[in-house]
């Protein structure tokens, strides 16, 4: 299939698919080149794998891990175990991202409170006739 095609099957776009493909994403088994024209014919089997980059990329893989751990996958020899401490891996970084994404939302819950709390007393004193807010 051409690359509009296989564009419009991923929801990609054909510079994002070239991308992949000097990134060194897709390989042999996914393009090959008409030797006529030049032009790249991609077979069925690509879909998919732009899929699977796709919800790697979601996971929050980067292309560089998706690489690697594709790569480790096609060796034939302990995949799961290899993909297990892939995975494995990416789940302690992101829960390492969600402990410190909590630790910024406390901070800006508390500043937030000392923000209301200001306001609240800024009313009150204007309220009973008080001097003019700081702010």
């Amino acid at each position: 299939m051409k690359i509009s095609e296989l564009a419009e099957k991923t929801g990609l776009t054909a510079p994002t698919i070239r991308f992949y493909e000097k990134a060194g994403l897709l390989d042999a088994r996914h393009v090959k080149r008409d030797e006529s024209n030049n032009y790249r014919d991609y077979c069925e089997e690509t879909v998919e794998h732009l899929l699977t980059i796709k919800e790697v990329q979601t996971a929050g893989f980067t292309l560089a891990e998706f690489k690697e751990l594709d790569e480790v996958c096609n060796t034939g020899e302990l995949v799961a175990q290899k993909a297990t401490v892939y995975i494995r891996r990416k789940i302690d970084a992101v829960s390492e991202k969600i402990a410190e994404l909590e630790r910024v939302r406390a901070y800006l819950m508390s500043k937030l409170a000392e923000v209301q709390e200001d306001q609240v007393a800024d009313q009150r004193r204007l309220a009973s006739g008080g001097a003019e807010p700081s702010s």
